[in-house]
């Protein structure tokens, strides 16, 4: 029997010894954090109480001890313990490739730079209409690791899926993969935009013509990409009338085939803001109807649906001034899509951790649109040279989040609309967006 060595005491890595455990795997847990409490956490999973937790320095002699090493996402494939591991015939996996081979069921697998969060969720909510048993699970926040020893044939598992969770799959083969858009992200990490496309493209590599790829014609590198392709491929467009696919057009989403488009629903009727969503709800829609899901339950998921936490998510209004939560713009990208969903003026809170991104386009977004820039963590110079390079001049700065959101208001007019879209990732100043996100409802609610 195989023995694994999990790497990462965190909710992915315990999800994973959960797992094996329950499937009579024997395992080793290993964290480099040498000030990791083992008591306290065999205390709250009693399951490892047995089990060897290894912290600190990685002990060579525990690749004789390993055949497989499940990485947790967070962990990059070359650092030197695990080139080690690799040189010494272990075999490199993750969460997500674990997950699959112990599981059952069909997989939806959603990836792209930006609005898998919201595709996810949105295609959860539909799916969970139609299917019984419906597990929404990844990179939204519950392990597949988590769920992946219940399911049954008859399980449809919609997951989201990162380029880090991409990294170290091998056989993970979903029936409907999407592929939502490719930008600029996590260059720290893959180094590359090349290495970085490589590892989102992985997510179709072990499909067959019996699998569908959904993928975003208006992203040129996924236009070209889905020629490639074994599998069947399902486009969606927001500036396309397409002949066969999903588009926006108009005020409304379609669907089309052979050229002729049906109408499906009103965006008016939908309660989430903006362009980028209602592509976002276009792959939703052609991954349900992949799934074979009828087009009434399709609408009457898109109607109930509600925007996704910390995404452009409405908190409160002080005065007619009306606060947005965008903490999961952790990237220019996703940030330029919150601006242009605004309406109105807009008091912009941005800045953190440096993800080695550049801002051009973020501040070309501002023009017309951003009444003042307040810049708060690690980037905040970088990112005020960017934009007083570009002329964009209304900027202040702020000590923490608490000292910008009181700012915006002080500084704000009725009409005018604050909002937190930073542009960058949060481990400069917080756990990670969500508790960024919360902070900001809770300060601006207070006000």
């Amino acid at each position: 029997m195989d023995r694994y060595l999990v790497v990462g005491a965190g909710v992915s890595g315990i999800a994973a010894c959960k797992l094996l455990n329950e499937k009579g795997f024997d395992f080793i847990l290993y964290d480099g954090n040498a000030g990791l409490n083992v008591k306290e956490l065999k205390r709250k999973n009693t399951f490892l109480a047995d089990r060897q937790v290894v912290c600190g320095k990685f002990p060579e002699e525990l690749c004789e001890e390993t055949d497989i090493c499940v990485l947790s996402p967070g962990v990059p494939v070359e650092l030197p313990f695990v080139e080690l591991l690799r040189d010494k015939g272990v075999v490199i996996s993750g969460e997500i490739e674990l997950a699959y081979s112990m599981g059952k069921g069909r997989v939806c697998a959603i990836t792209g730079t930006n609005g898998k969060t919201t595709t996810t969720a949105l295609v959860g909510e539909i799916v969970s209409m139609a299917f019984s048993d419906t597990r929404v699970v990844g990179n939204i926040g519950i392990p597949y690791t988590s769920v992946a020893g219940t399911t049954t044939d008859e399980s449809v598992i919609v997951a989201e899926i990162s380029s880090f969770q991409l990294e170290t799959i091998s056989t993970f083969k979903p029936h409907i993969s999407a592929i939502l858009n490719i930008t600029p992200d996590h260059l720290d990490r893959h180094h590359t935009m090349e290495s970085y496309i490589a590892a989102k493209e992985r997510i179709t590599e072990n499909q067959d013509v019996s699998d569908y790829c959904v993928l975003n014609y208006d992203d040129e590198v996924l236009r070209e990409f889905g020629k490639t392709l074994k599998c069947d491929v399902i486009w969606f467009s927001s500036s396309v009338k397409l002949e066969d696919g999903v588009y926006y057009d108009n005020g409304a989403l379609w669907q089309a085939k052979n050229g002729e488009s049906d109408k499906l629903i009103d965006t008016k009727e939908l309660n989430i803001l903006g362009v980028h969503n209602y592509e976002n709800a276009c792959a939703a829609v052609a991954i349900c109807s992949a799934l074979g899901i009828s087009p009434d339950i399709i609408r009457k998921g898109l109607r109930e649906f509600k925007a996704v936490a910390h995404r452009i998510e409405f908190i409160c209004e002080k005065k007619g001034v009306k606060f947005y939560d965008d903490s999961k713009g952790t990237n220019p990208d996703a940030a330029i899509k919150a601006v242009l969903a605004m309406e109105g003026p807009t008091l912009l809170i941005g800045g953190g951790y440096d993800k080695d991104a550049s801002y051009d386009e973020w501040v070309d977004a501002f023009f017309g649109r951003v009444k003042k820039l307040i810049l708060i963590g690690a980037t905040a110079d970088k990112i005020e040279e960017c934009a007083r390079n570009k002329g964009f001049t209304d900027i202040i700065r702020a000590d923490g989040l608490k000292e910008a959101v009181d700012a915006a208001y002080e500084l704000a007019e009725e009409g005018d609309s604050v909002l937190l879209s930073p542009a960058c990732a949060s481990w400069d100043m917080f756990k990670n967006y969500e508790e960024r996100g919360r902070l900001f409802a809770k300060y601006s609610r207070e006000l």
